[in-house]
């Protein structure tokens, strides 16, 4: 049984520290300044990908990462907080046998020292993230670098994600994933891009996978 989690938006609630580092990239670039909650949908996507549909300009967009990094490298990455019933979900999952990674679109040597900083990093075999060349950003791809890495039956494991790019990133490479409601994407948007189930508070999160790692079959998705 093998479970993949994502970051932002699943185990932790990044909104502070990706807001305003976004913001402080966008003032140093002379741009205007959105208000935080006009931010948020930044949370899950590729970061080269969401500066890019921010500004439009490629060139811009590369420059506004580095500025965004430059701040969430110092103060960012910890203006975060653990969702309440996370740390007992992953001690659970894992005195059950469930085989724990993180695979998120952040950074990997980020996510590293965010699960370290919240003593969250010994639940998980590996973390596997983004580099900073965007090698591996795209859902699709870092998923598909897990299994080459790992080696295991992407019928027994199952994605556990906010947003779209969880769900899209899982059904591309034959796993099936379990969208969480407490994160910044919809429940419609988890449904349509292909969720196998929807859970609303950690506990619920727990049953779900282990019924989908338990079986090779694919439940229906339900709302």
């Amino acid at each position: 049984m093998i479970a993949l989690f994502d970051l932002d938006g699943t185990l932790t609630d990044p909104k502070a520290g990706i807001t305003r580092s976004t913001q402080y990239a966008l003032e140093r670039l002379g741009r205007p300044v959105p208000e935080a909650d006009a931010l948020t949908w930044m949370i899950g996507p590729p970061l080269i990908a969401s500066f890019t549909k921010l500004l439009r300009e490629p060139a811009e967009a590369a420059e506004a990462v580095r500025l965004y990094r430059e701040r969430y490298s110092d103060v960012g990455m910890f203006e975060n907080e653990v969702y309440p019933g996370i740390p007992g979900l992953l001690q659970n999952l894992q005195e059950k046998g469930v085989r724990l990674y993180v695979a998120t679109s952040k950074l990997q040597v980020f996510a590293r020292r965010i699960l370290d900083h919240f003593e969250l990093s010994r639940f998980f075999i590996e973390i596997y993230g983004s580099e900073l060349d965007n090698r591996n950003a795209d859902k699709r791809d870092l998923i598909r670098h897990v299994l080459a890495q790992e080696r295991f039956d992407p019928a027994h494991a199952v994605m556990i994600g906010d947003r779209e790019h969880d769900a899209i990133g899982a059904k591309a490479n034959g796993i099936a994933s379990i969208g969480v409601t407490w994160g910044y994407g919809s429940r419609q948007e988890l449904l349509d891009a292909g969720a196998a189930r929807l859970v609303d508070d950690p506990h619920g999160l727990e049953e779900a996978i282990l019924t989908l790692t338990a079986s090779t079959s694919r439940p229906a998705a339900t709302a």
